[in-house]
C-alpha cells in the first residue's frame, strides 16, 4: 500500500493547493507525518487513510491504487484525455470478457477517455490471418465496443458453438443471420455461414463487440 498512497498522497495533496502543514491540520497529525508518509519513511493506518481521502474529497481507491480503474480501461493519468484497454490474443470459450482482460491480454493501446461516456466498454483483438482482408489485415489491431447485438453489415467479434471467438461481417435477415468472411479464399477454410434464429439460442452464437477502429502498424 505505502508504494502507491505515498505517491498519490503527493500527487494529489498539490493537486488540491494544499501544503503539507495545512493537509496535517485537516487530518489531525503533524506536518512531519505527511512528510514521513510522503516519502515511504513510514505507513499510514486505515484510519488515517480514511481521513485523508475525506480531507481531499477523493476516493480511497484515488489513493491507494496506481491504475485506476476506470470501467473497463486504465486512466493513465489523472488530467489524461486517454485511457489503456487490453489488446486480447484470443477469446477463449465460455469466459466473460472481463475474465478474459485479467487472463490473456497481451498488450495494452490508448483509447480516447471521450469513448466512456454513455457507459461504453471496450477491448482489443490483435488478428492472425487473412478471413478478413483486404479491410483488416494480419496483425491489425482492432477496437470493439463491447455489445451483444450489432446492426445488419457490422463486422463483430463472434463466439460460434461456444468455442474462441472470431471475427466476421454479420448480415441480419427475419430468419436468421449470416457471418461472412470478407475474403472467401481464406487459409482458415472458414465460408459464409448461415445460423437460424434456432442455431443462434441453441450453439449458441454470441456477439461480443462491433469495430470501433483499426490500428495498423505501418
Amino acid at each position: 500500500m505505502a508504494n502507491y498512497f505515498a505517491s498519490n498522497l503527493k500527487y494529489l495533496r498539490e493537486k488540491k493547493g494544499l501544503s503539507q502543514n495545512k493537509l496535517a491540520e485537516k487530518v489531525g497529525v503533524n506536518q512531519t507525518t505527511i512528510a514521513r508518509w510522503e516519502t515511504e519513511e513510514i505507513k499510514p493506518s486505515i484510519d488515517n487513510v480514511e481521513q485523508i481521502a475525506s480531507a481531499l474529497n477523493v476516493s480511497l481507491p484515488d489513493l491507494l491504487i496506481t491504475n485506476l480503474k476506470f470501467d473497463n480501461g486504465i486512466l493513465v493519468d489523472i488530467d489524461s484525455d486517454t485511457i489503456q484497454i487490453p489488446v486480447l490474443g484470443k477469446i477463449p470459450a465460455g469466459m466473460p470478457l472481463e475474465a478474459i482482460e485479467d487472463t490473456y491480454a497481451i498488450d495494452t493501446i490508448d483509447i480516447p477517455k471521450d469513448w466512456l461516456r454513455g457507459d461504453n466498454h471496450y477491448f482489443a483483438l490483435r488478428l492472425e490471418g487473412d478471413s478478413m482482408e483486404p479491410e483488416y489485415l494480419d496483425n491489425d489491431i482492432i477496437i470493439f465496443k463491447q455489445s451483444n447485438t450489432c446492426n445488419s453489415g457490422d463486422d463483430c467479434c463472434i463466439r460460434i458453438n461456444g468455442f474462441d471467438a472470431t471475427f466476421k461481417r454479420v448480415r441480419i435477415q427475419d430468419t436468421g443471420i449470416n457471418v461472412i468472411p470478407l475474403n472467401e479464399n481464406n487459409s482458415s477454410g472458414f465460408v459464409s455461414t448461415f445460423y437460424s434464429k434456432e442455431d443462434i439460442e441453441k450453439m449458441p452464437i454470441e456477439i461480443l463487440g462491433v469495430v470501433k477502429q483499426i490500428r495498423r502498424n505501418k
